[in-house]
C-alpha cells in the first residue's frame, strides 16, 4: 500500500511550526513526539508503517527541525513552553483524542500533555521515553546534571559536547545491533540543524530546563493509577542514555502495561522500525484506542 505524508506548517502563538501528516482524517489519531536532538525525520519509517490505520502526526518541537527557531532572546524555551505549543498545534488541528507516542524529550512534553488534558490521551507508547528516576544512567546524566546545578566555563563546555557531531552519531549507534542499518543522513541532518547559528543556546536552555522534569514524575504516576491509561513501553535495551529499569518501572503504577526490551539503543527505529510498528498496532487494537 503507497502511503503519502504530507508536509504541513502551522502558526502557533506566532511561531511556525511544521508537521508531518499522514493517514485518512477519520482514523484514530496517534501523535508522535520526538526526543533530542533530532526531529520528526526520525518518525520517517514508522509513519508509512501506522498510517494505514492511524491518522499519524509528528511535529518539529520549536528550535528543532523545520520548525521556527526564534533565539534564546526572543523566546523562553522551556518544556512548559514547548508542551504549550504542541497543545496549540494539536488544538489548532481538532484533535482532542489522541495516543502519544513519546521518545526522549517527547517524554516530558507528552507527560505534560496528559497532565493538563488526562481525558484528551486515549494510550501512551514510550520508546526510551522516561517517566522514572531509575531510568537515568548516571554515566551520561552526571553531565549534565553537573551543568544543571552551577554554569560554569568547565560545565557548559562539558555539556557542549553533546552537541558535536560525534555525539550525535554516538547516540544513533551505541547499542543498535547492526550500525549498518543506521543510515548516516540521521546524525548529518541532526547536526547540521543543531549547528545553526544561535542554536547551540536554545539548546543550553533546554538543558537547564531539564531539571523540572523529574519533579513531574510523581504526579505522572498518579495519573497513571487514576486514569487507566494503557501503556506501552518499547524500549532499546542497550540505550545508554534511558535504561531498562526505566521501562519496567510504568508496570509499577500503569494499570495495563506492556513491556517489551529489544535489542536496539536510544534510536530503537533506527534497526527495529517494523517491529515496534506491530506492536503499537497490536497494543492499541487490544486496549481499544
Amino acid at each position: 500500500m503507497h502511503v503519502s505524508v504530507h508536509h504541513h506548517h502551522v502558526t502557533v502563538g506566532g511561531r511556525r511550526l511544521f508537521y508531518r501528516e499522514a493517514g485518512s482524517a477519520n482514523a484514530p489519531v496517534i501523535v508522535l513526539l520526538h526526543g533530542f536532538p533530532t526531529s520528526s525525520f526520525m518518525f520517517r519509517d514508522l509513519i508509512v508503517r501506522l498510517a494505514d490505520d492511524y491518522r499519524v502526526i509528528a511535529p518539529d518541537h520549536l528550535g528543532f527541525g523545520y520548525s521556527d527557531m526564534p533565539s534564546v532572546t526572543e523566546f523562553a524555551y522551556t518544556f512548559d513552553a514547548l508542551a504549550d505549543l504542541t497543545q496549540g498545534l494539536l488544538d489548532q488541528l481538532g484533535l482532542s483524542r489522541y495516543a502519544i507516542y513519546v521518545q526522549d524529550y517527547g517524554a516530558p512534553i507528552g507527560w505534560r500533555l496528559a497532565l493538563n488534558r488526562p481525558r484528551a490521551v486515549s494510550a501512551i507508547v514510550t520508546q526510551n521515553g522516561n517517566g522514572y528516576d531509575e531510568g537515568f544512567i548516571e554515566d551520561f546524566w552526571k553531565t549534565v546534571w553537573d551543568y544543571q546545578r552551577e554554569q560554569t566555563a568547565q560545565t557548559e563546555a562539558a555539556i557542549r559536547t553533546a552537541l558535536d557531531v560525534e555525539s550525535i552519531k554516538w547516540q544513533y549507534l551505541t547499542g543498535a545491533p547492526d550500525a549498518s542499518l543506521v543510515s548516516p543522513d540521521t546524525w548529518t541532518l541532526d547536526s547540521a540543524l543543531l549547528s545553526r547559528p544561535g542554536n547551540d543556546q536554545i539548546q543550553l536552555a533546554l538543558f537547564r530546563d531539564y531539571v523540572t522534569n523529574p519533579p513531574i514524575y510523581p504526579a505522572l504516576h498518579d495519573y497513571l493509577r487514576s486514569s487507566g491509561v494503557p501503556v506501552l513501553a518499547v524500549w532499546g535495551v542497550h540505550d545508554p542514555i534511558f535504561g531498562p529499569d526505566g521501562a519496567r518501572a510504568f508496570e509499577r503504577d500503569a494499570r495495563d502495561a506492556e513491556i517489551h526490551l529489544l535489542d536496539g539503543g536510544h534510536f530503537l527505529l533506527e534497526t527495529a522500525a517494523e517491529e515496534v510498528a506491530d506492536l503499537i498496532k497490536g497494543f492499541l487494537r487490544r486496549v481499544g484506542a
